[in-house]
């Protein structure tokens, strides 16, 4: 893991020509390293003193010699190497736990902030909702408005029945005279017919008196004419005889 290493740049080289890590790999390494603890700003690595001092306590005590004062100085400092070790991973135990705990929170809060955008989110189309029924309920309000303006314009009930009634009158009123003009006018056809048929009557008797007039002056003009005649034929024979 740790075989590949980064190329920095030089002063006599340019500045491409260099190789870094990925994202992944330098987390990978970072852990690597907090976890070993294989790094340090000052000094040698606690991972490596704590190595030497295992050795160190490992050789004395594999010597034949009696060495007991010696292995239980090198004891006394491994252990105590030990517990140097140990107090920082216990600081970062504390420290992981912390975070555990903090995402453990942070992932109830964003549990909590997603109900709550999906709450608003669900209260701003009931709002919607109740807005456009607001909307209806103003324009019809408005409506009614108007409507009210335009019944306040027209003239009270009371007068609009007598009105109506006066209406009614002189409707009944008007077809009385109507229907009394209609009967008047059928009189007056009738009385028009039987006074052509007097007329045509009274012309065909003048017609006829004015012949008779015409016949017996004829007949009074043609008796005279007769007479002479009648007068002239017996003087003739009077003649005659003589």
């Amino acid at each position: 893991m740790l075989t590949k290493g980064r190329r920095v740049a030089g002063r006599g080289e340019a500045m491409s020509a260099h190789y870094a890590f990925g994202p992944h790999e330098d987390d990978a390494i970072i852990k690597h390293r907090l976890l070993t603890r294989t790094t340090t700003t000052r000094g040698e690595p606690p991972l490596k003193k704590l190595q030497k001092k295992f050795m160190s306590f490992a050789a004395e005590a594999e010597k034949d010699a009696d060495n007991t004062m010696d292995c239980e100085r090198l004891y006394k400092a491994f252990l105590q190497e030990i517990n140097t070790f140990e107090l920082p991973l216990l600081k970062s135990k504390a420290v992981v736990d912390a975070n555990l705990r903090e995402k453990e929170s942070f992932n109830e809060l964003q549990v909590e902030i997603q109900r709550q955008i999906l709450q608003a989110q669900t209260d701003i189309e009931d709002l919607k909702k109740q807005l456009e029924q607001s909307k209806t309920e103003r324009q019809h309000k408005e409506e009614c408005e108007a409507i009210r303006k335009l019944i306040s314009l027209q003239p009270p009930r009371s007068e609009t029945k007598k009105l109506i009634a006066d209406l009614e009158k002189e409707i009944t009123n008007l077809e009385a005279e109507s229907a009394a003009c209609a009967r008047t006018l059928e009189l007056r056809k009738k009385q028009f017919a039987l006074l052509l048929h007097v007329v045509e009557e009274l012309q065909i008797s003048i017609e006829d008196e004015q012949r008779s007039i015409a016949d017996e002056l004829r007949a009074a003009a043609e008796e005279p004419k007769m007479s002479e005649e009648g007068s002239g034929g017996g003087a003739s024979d009077a003649m005659a005889v003589d």
